[in-house]
């Protein structure tokens, strides 16, 4: 069942039920860094967990911004930042409603969280990703795949290509969007990999 209210995300994390949280960067990320779709800049990545891919950014060169709705989560993603020796402002935040982080956000990334959020209020979710970016701003959202063959129950919440494209397409120029995998890890330790969308977005306007 996904997680719908602040209480449900933070119990998941006391309880370990996270097959998100792998522990390695998404595969995505250093795709579209290593690939140079833009030099490290000022970013944000909401939904940041445990903080395993803000802490890569920040060893990217990036300045990191990264917020996640769970205490538990942004404990240890301040604890993964120490370990790793490298500086990124971490909050716990709502992205329904995103504090003032100053000035927008030349990049933003998103593991997760629209397909988790978008049933719950897509136009609060885009309110709150149009308050973190300036027109030209980049947007690397990662996302469950409803073409999926697996049972629903079996891996992330789904989105079709067609609900992508009619719910982010008004505010955001469609780069790219391809299929690939995520790496997720059972309670028992196995590795599954569910079907996913890889979708670069840059904010209209600029």
């Amino acid at each position: 069942m996904n997680p719908r209210t602040a209480e449900d995300w933070q119990k998941r994390y006391e309880t370990g039920d996270t097959p998100w949280d792998t522990g390695q960067p998404d595969a995505e990320l250093i795709r579209i860094l290593d690939e140079g779709w833009f030099a490290p800049c000022r970013c944000v990545e909401i939904g940041c967990g445990t903080g395993t891919n803000a802490v890569y950014l920040a060893q990217r060169g990036f300045e990191v911004t990264a917020f996640d709705i769970s205490p538990l989560a942004i404990a240890k993603a301040q604890a993964r930042a120490r370990a790793a020796g490298v500086s990124v402002r971490f909050l716990v935040a709502d992205v329904f409603a995103p504090p003032d982080l100053g000035a927008p956000f030349a990049f933003v990334f998103d593991r997760g969280v629209y397909h988790s959020v978008r049933e719950l209020g897509i136009e609060k979710f885009l309110a709150g990703l149009r308050q973190l970016m300036a027109p030209g701003s980049w947007y690397l959202a990662l996302m469950g795949n409803a073409d999926d063959p697996n049972p629903p129950d079996k891996g992330p919440p789904r989105v079709s290509a067609r609900q992508i494209t009619a719910e982010l397409e008004p505010d955001f120029e469609i780069w790219q969007l391809r299929r690939y995998s995520f790496q997720a890890v059972h309670p028992t330790g196995q590795i599954f990999r569910p079907l996913a969308w890889s979708g670069l977005f840059r904010r209209r306007g600029y």
